[in-house]
């Protein structure tokens, strides 16, 4: 069976503490002054070793940066300064600068639209600030999260890139060039034309970057990673709308005009979203060239299932091992029975309460010409926010 994990593989971990500082077996006459123990290595040395192999056995898992750092780095990217990225990244990176600074953008349209799919759940897809990873060690686990996360980026990139195309923001690429001729759909027959957005583009290119990294590693988790981000890539062209333009007489319709058009991001990260929720736990089959079902009478994934490899821990509390957060001070609504209620968020813990008054824009009109004159209100509310766990409570847990 294929490992799930991605820690680092002992070989290369060896290797990499082989370059520390460890004294070394030398003859007497080396060391003046200081004769060697007749029946083997010295006590200095000893200790060395010592030290060495509680290094090796307490080191934890190496995390790797991602290409997700480049949403953080803005106009600002220089390919040879991205960390995490693999060769072939690194390639089409230095090839193409426009199109990194299109994927930036990209990256912080995403991570904003994850954030806003589980606003109010335990796990609310936090980013780290200046951390190369962007998500911390709650990507370590092949969790749902992780799962929902590979899925949205891959399509955030595909999004980006289709986008600039059709916008003129880059020199590689257009309108879509492939969509031509006459079609026919509910209304009638109608001709290709406009700017069709050119999502084959932003999809060939977000499979090459978004991929490479996975295709280079080829374990259990990388296959997982290659799936989810397919899930996303198709969501996105599962959205494509047919606009129209209405040519003829008095806007008659005698003659129309179509071409494809994106949708608002928002319906991909509704529909991943979904997909998330109905995502299906797998296992790696022994060839680790596809997945069977983690347990006999669970269902088997298609491919537009999510999938993943472990269960997600429940983010109640500051756990550094697992990425979580915790939901201490969290606001959380009491009255809600839902995932953003006190009850669920705050873990059972109970939650405290604070009356505040907020300030908002009120009764505003239109003034004669040209302006919108708003009023102060004041109101008083009470806002809840989750207690922190006991010392014992978050002991037992970290």
């Amino acid at each position: 069976m294929l490992s799930q994990g991605r820690t680092e593989e002992a070989p290369q971990l060896l290797r990499r503490r082989a370059r520390l500082p460890v004294p070394a077996f030398a003859p007497a006459h080396r060391y003046p002054g200081r004769a060697a123990a007749p029946d083997g290595p010295g006590v200095p040395a000893r200790l060395g070793l010592a030290c060495l192999l509680l290094l090796l056995l307490t080191l934890p898992p190496r995390i790797d940066a991602s290409w997700w750092y480049i949403g953080a780095l803005g106009a600002r990217v220089i390919c040879d300064n991205i960390p995490g990225l693999v060769s072939r990244q690194r390639q089409l990176c230095q090839r193409y600068p426009d199109i990194m600074r299109s994927l930036g953008e990209g990256a912080r349209d995403w991570i904003r639209e994850c954030q806003h799919q589980f606003r109010h759940h335990r796990w609310n897809c936090t980013t780290l600030d200046r951390d190369h990873t962007v998500f911390g060690r709650v990507m370590l686990r092949s969790s749902r999260e992780a799962a929902f996360v590979y899925a949205i980026s891959s399509a955030g990139v595909v999004h980006a890139i289709t986008r600039a195309c059709s916008q003129g923001e880059l020199s590689v690429c257009s309108c879509d060039p492939y969509t031509r001729g006459r079609d026919r759909d509910q209304r009638g027959d109608f001709d290709w034309g406009g700017c069709s957005d050119n999502i084959h583009y932003g999809v060939r290119f977000a499979k090459a970057f978004v991929d490479a990294k996975e295709k280079r590693l080829k374990d259990a988790r990388a296959l997982m990673n290659l799936h989810n981000n397919r899930c996303g890539r198709t969501a996105v062209r599962r959205f494509l709308k047919l606009e129209c333009k209405c040519h003829g007489v008095s806007g008659s319709c005698t003659l129309r005009t179509c071409w494809h058009a994106l949708s608002d991001f928002r319906r991909t990260g509704d529909y991943l979203r979904r997909r998330y929720d109905g995502a299906v736990q797998v296992t790696a089959t022994q060839d680790g060239a596809n997945f069977t079902a983690a347990r006999q009478g669970y269902r088997h994934a298609t491919r537009a299932d999510l999938v993943y490899f472990d269960n997600s821990p429940d983010y109640c509390v500051l756990d550094k091992a697992a990425g979580s957060l915790g939901t201490a001070g969290r606001v959380c609504s009491k009255t809600s029975r839902g995932t953003d209620g006190c009850e669920v968020m705050c873990c059972g813990r109970g939650y405290d309460t604070t009356r505040v008054t907020r300030v908002t824009q009120c009764e505003c009109k239109f003034h004669w010409c040209c302006a919108v004159r708003c009023k102060e209100c004041r109101d008083t509310v009470d806002v809840h926010t989750c207690k922190a766990p006991k010392k014992a409570e978050w002991l037992d847990q970290t």
